[in-house]
């Protein structure tokens, strides 16, 4: 079976509330081939955006990229973060993507947005895509019970990548890779607070040629 260099684009690291599960990521990663991860702090998702992402910044391994949580607020400079890619949860934190301070926060980082899927409607992601066009989304935790609702979105929204990690029925990635192409798809876990054994075993048994799935696990054509 062929080694590939596996980035994961969706992972947590820190304390998680409602359960006890590991905080550093790295075990789980060597355990299981994960090169590197794309992390967000817990205390960002789950209690102060602040406090999670300066503990994210302060990590200092390079194995572990850091991923802020962006929370838009009217009377507040934008961040001046030198990171590949932020998180946004508009449903959890209260605040709307599309609204005015959100977008111009948007527009002046010009970097990747995570996004899970619960945190907002298609239609919300068709008003972003419609608001700025060139802003580049990975939308997290899709399942496979929407993958005709998903299919839908990447048609209509050329910037938009999916992380294949919740994808877990047959052949649901294989079908997602005929239709929009592997360089779409990126591996990701949502570990600790999801299994990252299963999106790993998937990501070794894709009945995809070795390049898309090599081009897949290092984060398709988006990192």
């Amino acid at each position: 079976m062929p080694k590939f260099d596996v980035t994961d684009a969706h992972r947590i690291v820190g304390p998680v509330p409602f359960d006890d599960l590991p905080e550093d990521p790295r075990p789980d990663m060597d355990r299981l081939g994960i090169r590197r991860a794309h992390v967000t702090h817990s205390l960002s998702l789950y209690s102060d955006v602040r406090a999670g992402n300066e503990a994210l910044a302060a990590l200092g391994d390079p194995r572990l990229v850091p991923v802020p949580v962006l929370l838009p607020e009217s009377f507040e400079p934008v961040p001046s973060w030198d990171v590949p890619m932020v998180r946004l949860c508009p449903e959890r934190h209260r605040f709307e993507l599309t609204g005015p301070t959100a977008l111009r926060w948007l527009r002046a980082l010009g970097v990747v947005v995570a996004l899970d899927l619960d945190e907002t409607t298609p239609g919300g992601l068709l008003a972003l895509a419609k608001a700025l066009p060139e802003q580049r989304v990975l939308l997290l935790n899709p399942g496979y019970r929407r993958l005709r609702v998903i299919s839908e979105l990447m048609s209509e929204i050329p910037n938009l990548w999916l992380e294949i990690g919740t994808i877990n029925t047959q052949r649901g990635v294989e079908w997602l890779a005929g239709h929009h192409g592997a360089e779409r798809l990126v591996f990701g876990t949502g570990a600790p607070v999801l299994d990252d054994c299963g999106p790993r075993f998937l990501l070794d048994h894709l009945d995809l040629p070795p390049d898309d799935i090599a081009l897949i696990a290092r984060g398709g054509s988006l990192l």
